[in-house]
């Protein structure tokens, strides 16, 4: 899949943490978002000093017309973290007084255009706090992949995007075949296993800049952003054969079939599936013909 670091439209997502695999040592600080898209999550501040911005050259992109390409920067020195206005437009505000330069504290809150960031350091039972909520809200605990609330949520985020940068856009909606049979044949504890190694993989496949989603049971989606349909076809078959390919019987734990298959319906922005629930319906059309075909198939409008 292409990079899209080149690209103004885009927000880094690589900055954002959203799954709780990804925290940070001990002692670091992080940026809580209290205001704006993403309500809730965290970005941590390392050793590397941070721009924010419009531009792509920012590590933390904001996409909003009120904010400087290159905005803020925040770095660190010996005493603590500061923070720089770079004499942008609508300035930088910390606890809503306008600054040129200032030492963060704790609880500091940081606006920039319409985004409110609390500083925190990561020692804090605040942050933890913050971020079981996020998590609740969030993330699916089974699979800790997000939830069906926060795909929808960010489904319409990439379409209103796409639509207004004229963007290609295309979703995957994956079915595990036959899981029923698992469950009524092994118990759920293996159900369980089969949906988490399954979506195992759906992360190892997906790149960066992908969205997966558990978003039913056994039905799992990913947004494929700034990619036309063809591309995302040959990512679902990469994807398809992933799953084929793996091998359950090497878990420990209790009985579970020796394999799992999916099938994908796939389908992509245009003018009939510019709004969520059609660009849905449309992924749905092609995941019932994958079905109807055999299962263990990818469908598309280019098959």
């Amino acid at each position: 899949m292409s990079s899209r670091d080149d690209d103004p439209s885009t927000t880094q997502r690589r900055t954002i943490r959203p799954q709780r695999e990804l925290g940070v040592e001990h002692g670091q600080a992080c940026l809580i978002v209290l205001q704006g898209q993403r309500l809730g999550q965290r970005i941590d501040l390392g050793l590397s000093p941070l721009l924010i911005g419009r531009s792509p050259e920012a590590g933390l992109q904001l996409l909003e017309h009120s904010i400087s390409r290159l905005h803020s920067r925040i770095w660190l020195e010996p005493s603590g973290y500061r923070i720089k206005d770079l004499d942008s437009t609508n300035k930088t505000f910390i606890n809503d007084q306008p600054i040129i330069e200032a030492e963060l504290k704790d609880g500091d809150h940081i606006t920039i255009g319409s985004w409110v960031f609390k500083f925190m350091d990561t020692s804090s039972l605040e942050v933890r706090y913050h971020e079981e909520l996020y998590l609740l809200a969030t993330i699916d605990p089974l699979t800790e992949l997000y939830n069906r609330r926060q795909f929808l949520e960010l489904l319409e985020k990439e379409l209103a995007r796409a639509a207004s940068h004229s963007r290609p856009l295309a979703l995957l909606i994956i079915d595990l075949d036959h899981f029923k049979e698992v469950n009524d044949r092994y118990g759920h504890p293996a159900g369980d296993i089969v949906l988490r190694r399954v979506s195992a993989i759906l992360r190892e496949q997906a790149p960066q800049e992908l969205i997966v989603s558990r978003i039913g049971g056994e039905e799992f989606a990913i947004i494929v952003p700034e990619q036309p349909l063809e591309h995302a076809v040959s990512f679902a078959e990469g994807v398809r054969t992933a799953v084929a390919a793996l091998d359950l019987h090497a878990d420990t734990g209790p009985p579970v079939p020796p394999g799992i298959t999916i099938s994908i319906g796939v389908a992509s922005r245009d003018a009939e599936t510019n709004t969520v629930s059609k660009l849905l319906r449309a992924a749905d059309e092609q995941l019932y013909r994958a079905k109807q075909a055999g299962r263990n198939k990818v469908c598309s409008t280019l098959n």
